[in-house]
Parts: C-alpha cells; structure tokens; sequence
C-alpha cells in the first residue's frame, strides 16, 4: 500500500523542479518531464491538475510553459499531494465516524486520528523553499 502514491511523487518532483526557476522564465511540459523522468502526456495531466489547484500557472506561446503560481514558501507538500490524489487517509475510519461502528470505542481509530493529525501537520510543515 502506497501512502504517496506514484504520480503524486512526480507531481512534487515536477514542482520541486519548477521551484530551481522560480522567478525566472516559465519551463515547458516537455522540459520538466525530461528532467524528472516523466512522461510527457502524464506530465501535462499532472501539470493540469497543479494548475487546477491554483498550484501552477501556465503562458502561451514560444516562451510559455510552467511556472509556481505562489512563493515556494507559501507551497508545501500537502497542498500538492492534496491536489493530485486527495487527502492522504490511514484508515477508512479516520474521514468518516459512521464507517466503524465501533469508533466511540475504539482505542485505534483514536490514535489513526491522531496520527493523520500529525501526518497532516507535518506536511503542512515542508514547504518547496525547504527542498
């Protein structure tokens, strides 16, 4: 079972790679999918969904391509993981109290709530300057 999974470990690498040019001119989806070994066509939906996100911002044009939508700082990996997978969830009983009827109860689904806190925070905490 992968917590990140595949393409959400390209996405930051795609992102990681766009925080080196941060300020400067935008790079092309070809570009960064060749220099984080991702292939093109998933390289432009992941881009997509970053875009979506209002993660990334796109221009038109021979010197278009991809650049950060925000400061590096004000990125951090939860917003990306967010964006192309959703929450990242321990247990089915962490999101939803009516999955387990044994929730009330229950001293693990207690402490995977309390470790998806932590999961969360710590996420929250990295940011793409820190890379």
């Amino acid at each position: 079972m992968d917590v990140i999974r595949r393409n959400t470990d390209y996405a930051m690498r795609l992102m990681a790679g766009l925080t080196k040019s941060y300020g400067k001119t935008p790079i092309s989806a070809r570009q960064l999918a060749a220099e984080y070994d991702v292939s093109y066509d998933l390289a432009c939906k992941l881009l997509q969904k970053l875009s979506a996100a209002k993660l990334v911002k796109s221009s038109m044009g021979a010197a278009g391509g991809f650049e950060l939508a925000k400061a590096p700082a004000n990125i951090n990996l939860f917003h990306i993981i967010e964006a192309i997978q959703g929450d990242i969830c321990l247990n089915r009983c962490v999101p939803n109290p009516k999955a387990c009827p044994n929730r009330p109860t229950c001293g693990i689904c207690k402490k995977l709530v309390g470790l998806q806190g932590y999961i969360d925070e710590y996420l929250k905490q990295i940011t793409l300057d820190s890379l």
